[in-house]
């Protein structure tokens, strides 16, 4: 009976002595950027067209997400261990630049890297970033994709490409790190989805046509874009279903209208039905339906 007593004794300080078990959560973020080369590059569109982001807006644009990732997320000399990561690719190519700081594993040469500092000095974070801008540029000066089916490649690439980070779960069998991922798609486009092949796959092309069918529809209903979309589906684009998508936070980025009239700055159809406001409410429709975790349409 004594020695029953003493080993209860025993395990009874052991477990006292045992540190509490901690949770901690920490976020990262995942930045993808996809630019559809179609028009974007060229001063006028379809040979009449003053195009309205020549020369284009989407370099700044995209020098202000560096800025994000940069001084936001992974915080050099202020932040340790992070493991954010930033991608660029056309749609018509595989991934032309990525900084992935998660791929540094050693937290000391990951500090290094971030900070620009030991065996990273001249070589680091800084240094890695003015090279993949320097291949964005270089990019929109020779790249021209003409006609491409841009939602059926987005859709490739998140279900088959690696470029969704997924969340993880480490323990070191006392404590557990909780580590999420923010992905990020920021697709460069004007929102239109016109491209070649429209009599092979005409799933998801979306151009002028498509536009003036949903403003027709509305005036002869007197609806608006948003009751025109709910009453009626063949107006909208078909949602595609994937696990993926939840893990997606997806952002529109265009410039261009196509009924705007640059020199007058007004607009060839009244508000409520110009083709700007058409395009966001079927994206975001399709989207919303498709899973997404959330949807932006940034105009600029």
């Amino acid at each position: 009976m004594k020695s029953y007593f003493l080993l209860i004794t025993i395990l009874f300080l052991t477990q006292s002595c045992l540190p509490d078990a901690k949770k901690k959560h920490l976020t990262y973020q995942n930045i993808i950027i996809l630019s559809d080369l179609s028009d974007r590059i060229e001063p006028i569109i379809n040979g009449s067209i003053p195009n309205q982001q020549y020369p284009t807006k989407d370099i700044n644009e995209i020098n202000i997400i560096f800025n994000y990732f940069r001084n936001e997320c992974v915080k050099p000399g202020e932040k340790i261990g992070d493991k954010s990561s930033i991608s660029f690719s056309t749609f018509s190519n595989e991934e032309i630049a990525c900084i992935d700081i998660d791929k540094i594993k050693d937290i000391s040469s990951k500090q290094q890297f971030i900070n620009s500092s030991g065996k990273y000095i001249n070589k680091g974070l800084d240094y890695e970033i003015g090279i993949f801008k320097q291949k964005v540029e270089n990019a929109y000066k020779n790249i021209r994709n003409k006609g491409l089916d841009l939602i059926s490649i987005t859709i490739d690439k998140i279900e088959n490409k690696p470029i969704i980070k997924k969340n993880a779960i480490l323990t070191n069998g006392i404590d557990t790190t909780f580590v999420n991922y923010d992905n990020h798609i920021y697709i460069f486009t004007d929102g239109y989805l016109e491209y070649k092949g429209k009599k092979i796959n005409n799933q998801f092309y979306f151009g002028i046509h498509e536009i003036d069918k949903i403003r027709k529809y509305c005036i002869a209903n007197r609806v608006d874009i948003l009751t025109a979309l709910k009453n009626n589906n063949s107006l909208c684009l078909p949602p595609v279903k994937n696990d993926k998508n939840q893990l997606v936070n997806l952002h529109i980025l265009e410039t261009h209208e196509r009924d705007k009239d640059t020199k007058s700055q007004t607009y060839k159809n009244d508000m409520g039905l110009r083709d700007n406001e058409i395009l966001e409410a079927v994206w975001h429709k399709w989207a919303t339906e498709s899973g997404f975790k959330s949807f932006e349409w940034k105009k600029y």
